[in-house]
C-alpha cells in the first residue's frame, strides 16, 4: 500500500538538511514525500554565505488549503523539524490536528529542534509552544539531551535520569521516545556517544509493556549538518517497519547514519586538511545502498522492559 508523508522542514538549494536530508531517504525506502519548505536557502547557514527566503504562517496555510481543495490531505505520517517563529509552528499544531482527524491512525514524528549543549538556537518562545502544544500531538519524539531537558524541566547526568526523563515525555503524548544524543558515559569509552529510546506498546491481551534500549554511537571528529533531521526520518522509516520492536528500528536507523557519516568522511579533504562546509555535506546519494538495506553495525541493549 502506498505511504504517505508531509514533511515540514527547511530546504536548501545546495547541500543536505531539512526536507533535503528527510525526502530521498524516504523516497528510497518506498514512502512517497509530499514537502512543504519552512525556509528556502541558498544552502546552510554554517556556510560563509547564505541567502533565502522564510516562509511564512499565512503562507503555510495558503499551501495547506490548495492540498486541502484537491482532497490530496490524506497522510500516513506527518515530519517536522526546525521552526523559527511561533505563529509558524501553531500554524502547524492546527494542520497536524486537522489531518489527524481525517486519518486517526496518523503518526507524528517531531523532531523538537531548539537547541544544544545547554543552549537555545530558535527564540525561547517556542519552548511553551513546544511542550505545551507540539509534544501532546506528538507519538514519535525525538530530542537531544537539552531539548529533553528542558521540556521537562528536569536535567539528566544518569542513565536512571534518562528513564525518568523519558517517561515524564511519555506522559505528556508520545508513545516513543528517543534521545538521539546525550552526554552520559559510554561502556564502550569516551569515543561513543550514548542514545536511548523508549517505546510504550498495548498488546492484543491489553497488558501495556514500556521497553527501553541504549545504543553506542562512534564520534566522529567533524560537525555534519543534516544529520538530526536525516535521523528523525529514518526513524520514521524503521518504525514503519518495525512498530512493536523500537530495538530494531533504532539499530537500522543508528547503522544508516554511521555508514552514511563514513562515507561523507571518505570523500572530504585529505588527511591533515580541515574540510571546508561543502565538503561536510552529507554523502547521501552515494549511501543509497546502505539506506535502502542497512548493515546493522550497531547494536542496541535492552535496559528496562515493564508490562502492567
Amino acid at each position: 500500500m502506498e505511504c504517505r508523508v508531509l514533511s515540514i522542514q527547511s530546504h536548501v538549494v545546495r547541500g543536505y538538511v531539512g526536507n533535503k536530508s528527510a525526502t530521498f531517504p524516504l523516497q528510497v525506502l518506498g514512502f512517497e514525500v509530499d514537502s512543504i519548505n519552512s525556509v528556502q536557502f541558498s544552502n546552510h547557514t554554517g556556510y560563509g554565505h547564505w541567502k533565502g527566503q522564510v516562509l511564512t504562517a499565512e503562507e503555510l496555510n495558503v499551501l495547506y488549503e490548495g492540498i486541502k481543495l484537491n482532497n490530496v490531505n490524506h497522510y500516513d505520517y506527518i515530519l517536522t523539524g526546525y521552526s523559527r517563529d511561533t505563529s509558524f509552528l501553531e500554524t502547524v499544531v492546527d494542520i497536524i490536528k486537522e489531518l489527524k482527524r481525517t486519518n486517526p491512525k496518523l503518526v507524528y514524528v517531531c523532531d523538537p529542534v531548539m537547541g544544544d549543549q545547554g543552549a537555545m538556537y530558535v527564540p525561547e518562545n517556542l519552548l511553551p509552544v513546544y511542550r505545551d502544544k507540539v509534544v501532546p500531538l506528538a507519538d514519535i519524539l525525538t530530542p537531544n539531551q537539552f531539548e529533553a531537558e528542558i521540556l521537562t524541566g528536569r536535567k539528566i547526568y544518569s542513565v536512571e535520569d534518562a528513564i525518568e526523563v523519558m517517561d515524564l515525555l511519555h506522559k505528556m503524548g508520545p508513545e516513543t521516545v528517543v534521545l538521539t544524543s546525550t552526554d552520559l558515559p559510554s561502556i564502550q569509552g569516551d569515543q561513543f556517544l550514548v542514545a536511548l529510546g523508549s517505546q510504550k506498546t498495548v498488546k492484543p491481551d491489553g497488558i501495556n509493556t514500556t521497553e527501553k534500549i541504549c545504543i553506542d554511537i562512534p564520534k566522529v571528529d567533524a560537525v555534519f549538518v543534516g544529520t538530526g533531521d536525516l535521523f528523525a526520518a529514518m526513524l520514521l522509516a524503521w518504525t514503519h517497519h518495525h512498530p512493536k520492536d523500537l530495538k530494531s528500528a533504532c539499530e537500522k536507523t543508528a547503522s544508516v547514519m554511521h555508514h552514511v557519516i563514513k562515507r561523507t568522511i571518505k570523500y572530504m579533504a585529505g588527511p591533515g586538511k580541515k574540510p571546508n562546509a561543502a565538503q561536510l555535506e552529507l554523502r547521501m546519494v552515494q549511501s543509497k545502498t546502505d539506506i535502502e538495506n542497512p548493515a546493522v553495525v550497531l547494536g542496541a541493549r535492552v535496559i528496562q522492559k515493564k508490562s502492567q
